[in-house]
């Protein structure tokens, strides 16, 4: 059997896709119905069932993303056992993890709250993929920025991954401080890797869709890739400002993360000619999700410096706008990189005939999102002021004043949903046999 590579990462991260936002409606129904399914898995299953459905998402689809760049830019084609020896592992893995929180059999730490035997199928098909996939980008002497992106978030993953189970060691798990310092870090490290893997593959698909091909080797486009490494070696500092650690670390955290200012700036900067050129360009839906990215970049960029800020971070710290950034992130810009990639490599159908259903699950999930995405900031910034008011109110009286805000999220997550699963089905019903 002849087995293609990215095809079948994207195809099983497109599913996890929709196993992810089925999750969260049920997570997001337990606000408004506390007791709903409350004995069968509850919102502490729910949530990381919800969160780790989508972290695989992104790790899968960004493994699809590479396996396709990589083959197309080289003309050569990675090992298919090796690969589907990976995806093996992969799946092994996530059976596992499943079945831990359906029994609510938890270890590890926040967002890694499964038991530690599933780490090992996971490195051992990550290792895999560096042994797949690095022969092949050494075989190119003069790298374009999205080989370098590619590479350094494959090798930084790893690094960081690894160093997400500390934990396990005494030293690290006895100190409360250390044990934190090291998992909020490792949150924000991982983050940033797998980030350098999806804006690498942004710069290779907007390559792919330009005759002249100059992005890839633009300085403009290096000095965002040496800008996001930096951000993702330092940035992580700004996530522990409420930890009592040293000053210069809240510093250094707080410098770095106003380095993001170039990206903010840059995306203002080009708007206007980003809107003129939409208007230009062939309406495809792999160009129409790339175009979105960049509304959700200047969005989540923009949160993410006034984040930064410590004073401001003393309010949003643990609320939902720590939530809203997370989501704002994770579907607005990686999953739109991701659904770009996937209309370019599974979608079987000509641009000038896309049905009316995708027009709509396009928009719906731009406008649903935008929706969810400011309704969840505006809950967050309610909870950060109660939080810190000289006398606040009981908590359950301040949730109780949050139901509006809930059942605004709520409606929103159901077209969320309805969109998510509408675009996979699009694809998978339409996908290409070669």
């Amino acid at each position: 059997m002849k087995i293609e590579n990215g095809k079948l990462f994207l195809i099983t991260a497109l599913i996890l896709l929709v196993c992810a936002a089925s999750f969260g409606l049920l997570s997001a129904t337990t606000y408004l119905f506390p007791y709903f399914l409350k004995e069968e898995l509850g919102f502490s299953s729910l949530r990381p069932l919800h969160v780790s459905l989508a972290i695989f998402w992104i790790i899968l689809g960004a493994t699809g993303c590479v396996y396709y760049g990589i083959e197309e830019y080289t003309e050569k084609k990675c090992n298919p056992t090796i690969s589907f020896l990976q995806w093996v592992l992969w799946i092994i893995a996530i059976l596992g993890i499943m079945n831990n929180y359906f029994t609510k059999d938890f270890e590890g730490r926040e967002y890694w709250e499964f038991r530690t035997e599933w780490v090992f199928p996971i490195l051992i098909a990550w290792l895999l993929f560096m042994y797949n996939t690095i022969p092949l980008l050494k075989s190119i002497k003069k790298w374009p920025v999205y080989f370098w992106m590619w590479f350094t978030g494959i090798l930084f993953f790893l690094f960081t991954f690894l160093e997400n189970y500390l934990w396990t060691i005494p030293y690290f798990r006895e100190n409360i401080i250390i044990d934190m310092t090291i998992q909020w870090k490792v949150n924000g490290s991982l983050v940033g890797s797998w980030n350098q893997i999806l804006y690498g593959t942004a710069f290779f698909l907007m390559d792919k869709n330009d005759d002249k091909k100059t992005i890839g080797g633009s300085k403009l486009a290096f000095s965002m890739y040496f800008l996001g490494l930096f951000n993702l070696m330092f940035n992580w500092g700004h996530h522990i400002y409420t930890l009592p650690t040293e000053n210069y670390i809240r510093y250094i955290g707080y410098f770095v993360s106003m380095t993001e200012w170039v990206f903010f700036i840059k995306i203002v900067w080009n708007w206007r000619k980003e809107i003129k050129s939409i208007k230009n360009l062939n309406r495809s839906y792999s160009y129409k999700f790339i175009a979105a990215t960049n509304v959700w970049v200047f969005l989540n960029m923009g949160q993410a410096i006034l984040m930064s800020i410590p004073a401001v971070n003393l309010y949003t710290h643990g609320t939902h706008v720590t939530v809203a950034h997370a989501m704002g992130t994770t579907i607005g810009i990686n999953s739109m990189i991701l659904l770009s990639t996937c209309f370019t490599y599974l979608y079987n159908s000509k641009q000038s005939t896309i049905p009316n259903n995708m027009h709509l699950a396009f928009w719906l999930l731009q406008v649903s999102l935008f929706i969810f995405w400011i309704t969840l900031n505006w809950a967050g910034i309610t909870k950060g002021i109660w939080q810190l008011s000289i006398e606040p109110i009981q908590f359950s009286e301040m949730m109780n004043g949050l139901r509006p805000q809930f059942q605004i999220i709520y409606l929103s997550g159901i077209g969320l949903f309805i969109a998510i699963l509408l675009l996979a089905y699009s694809i998978l019903r339409k996908k290409k046999i070669r």
